[in-house]
């Protein structure tokens, strides 16, 4: 009963639409019906704004967080589950989350946000990562791709010091929902119509 719950809330907590949301209650604007119409950072730094896009990325990590972090509560503490599962069921929550008829984000921040909750060191990697390639190539999705090949490859890395296999297995399955998800993106960029951030 303890799991089910735990996958529960984890699914929920990923399922919360920040960039509807952020958009709804602050700019009267529902952020489907523009740009890309996804719910994602990228979208709302492209239609609301910096403090919108921020606020709404920094919400996106936190959500992979707790989705790790639930297991440090007394009520979950003997749960067997290991951390990364509830992780990827935010990840799936934010993709298809229940609060915005299953049409979500590309699972960038969220994906990140896990990894911050269960090694931070890889996250900041990553983190740092992002913005050198972003600023070389000015296209996020771009960007994201090789990110999650960044962090695939730093997982085997991982795997041959520590034995930690289960992270090549997480990191393996953010990298392919996170191709997925761009693939409309990855025709755009080898047409050469893929946008550009004009912020960094």
């Amino acid at each position: 009963m303890e799991t089910i719950l735990l996958l529960l809330i984890a699914y929920l907590l990923g399922s919360i639409p920040s960039a509807l949301w952020v958009g709804q209650l602050f700019y009267k604007m529902d952020i489907r019906q523009y740009g890309s119409g996804n719910l994602g950072a990228t979208n709302t730094f492209r239609i609301l704004g910096k403090k919108a896009g921020i606020a709404v990325t920094l919400i996106d990590i936190l959500k992979g967080t707790a989705a790790v972090l639930l297991l440090t509560l007394p009520f979950f503490e003997q749960t067997n589950v290991h951390p990364l599962i509830p992780g990827i069921i935010a990840v799936v929550g934010h993709m298809f989350p229940v609060f915005a008829r299953f049409k979500g984000g590309k699972a960038v921040a969220t994906s990140g946000g896990v990894l911050l909750g269960y090694n931070w060191p890889v996250f900041l990697l990553l983190f740092i990562t992002f913005f050198i390639v972003l600023k070389l190539t000015k296209m996020v999705s771009l960007t994201s791709m090789l990110d999650a090949l960044v962090g695939f490859l730093y997982s085997i890395f991982h795997y041959v010091r520590t034995g930690d296999f289960t992270l090549i297995i997480m990191i393996g399955l953010f990298a392919i929902f996170i191709f997925y998800r761009h693939r409309e993106n990855i025709g755009r960029i080898r047409a050469g119509t893929e946008p550009k951030v004009k912020w960094l």
